[in-house]
């Protein structure tokens, strides 16, 4: 008999520990759940939307234009951080120099938004590096440089997008944070009109490492669209803007239509409150990626197991 008892499979109770991982996976399971079908709810009415919507953009508006911010809106991370990449490869600057850009860059990537301090290191650090060279010297760079590190950052959606103003005949302009130079290059290689970018002085050709003005960002975007417009003869009005952040909100407001690209969170909120129109193309796996900070699995496994540890302590 002994013998048997020693044989027969035991049931051992659960641990602490164990309890406290079921509960938190339960949890996390409920909460990425209810998220999953909001997203599916936000997606069916955003077709709805978007059926029901005139056609956009109009064929043959000569007087609207699209305006399309570039970091995380039509390219995946900060072009000014890809640029100081290709920079440090060609052994512009040391080891150092490339540490604070990579911190900028890392910075964007988990926050999700754009961080005025960390742009103004970015800033900074550029001047340093290209104080003294010819602009000619780094516009041709610029072009080796978009080829190794911008290209395949494109986002294939937004692309569509700006085609779709080029397709019905309007100009469509890049509105960056990031030098005009390189904002350019990018805007020619996609078969863009032009781009507004942060403008740095030079003097016969040859960078002296300080703006023309300050860095091109938040309000200062809306107001070089308002010169644009202005110059060009556009009406703000049957304008677009494209953009993933809520600092470029000023120059979203500026038009009326208004879209919401890759929105980090404060800005999905502003347009989910005044109804303006919402496009996300990153997948699961890229959205990670680019550090949402609601990301699902994030935000159920904090709330999950926040959840569980409440519920774990009111049963002991």
């Amino acid at each position: 008999m002994a013998a048997q008892g020693w044989l027969t499979p035991r049931r051992r109770s659960a641990t602490a520990r164990s309890v406290l991982a079921g509960e938190a996976a339960a949890e996390a399971a409920r909460k990425t759940s209810q998220q999953l079908e909001q997203e599916r709810e936000e997606k069916a009415a955003a077709a709805r939307a978007e059926a029901a919507e005139p056609a956009f953009p109009v064929v043959g508006d000569t007087r609207a234009a699209a305006f399309f911010d570039l970091d995380n809106t039509v390219m995946q991370g900060a072009a000014i951080f890809h640029f100081g990449r290709g920079l440090y490869k060609r052994k512009f600057f040391q080891r150092r120099e490339l540490a604070r850009f990579a911190w900028a860059q890392v910075w964007f990537r988990l926050a999700g938004v754009e961080d005025p301090e960390h742009m103004q290191e970015a800033r900074d650090s550029a001047l340093s590096i290209v104080k003294g060279h010819r602009v000619s010297e780094l516009m041709s760079i610029g072009e080796e440089i978009y080829d190794e590190y911008m290209a395949d950052r494109i986002w294939p959606g937004t692309r569509a997008l700006a085609q779709a103003h080029l397709d019905a005949g309007q100009k469509v302009w890049l509105v960056t944070a990031a030098p005009v130079e390189t904002a350019t290059i990018i805007a020619r290689r996609l078969g863009l009109t032009g781009a507004l970018g942060t403008v740095a002085e030079s003097v016969d050709g040859v960078y002296t490492g300080k703006l023309v003005g300050e860095l091109l960002h938040g309000p200062a975007k809306a107001e070089a669209v308002r010169a644009l417009a202005a110059a060009e003869g556009l009406d703000l009005a049957r304008c677009a803007a494209y953009s993933d952040s809520h600092n470029d909100i000023p120059m979203l407001s500026l038009v009326g239509h208004p879209y919401a690209v890759n929105p980090d969170t404060k800005l999905r909120r502003h347009a989910r409150e005044r109804e303006w129109r919402l496009r996300d193309y990153r997948t699961g796996r890229k959205a990670a990626k680019v550090g949402i900070p609601a990301a699902a699995g994030v935000g159920a496994l904090a709330g999950g197991t926040a959840a569980a540890l409440a519920l774990h302590r009111r049963r002991r």
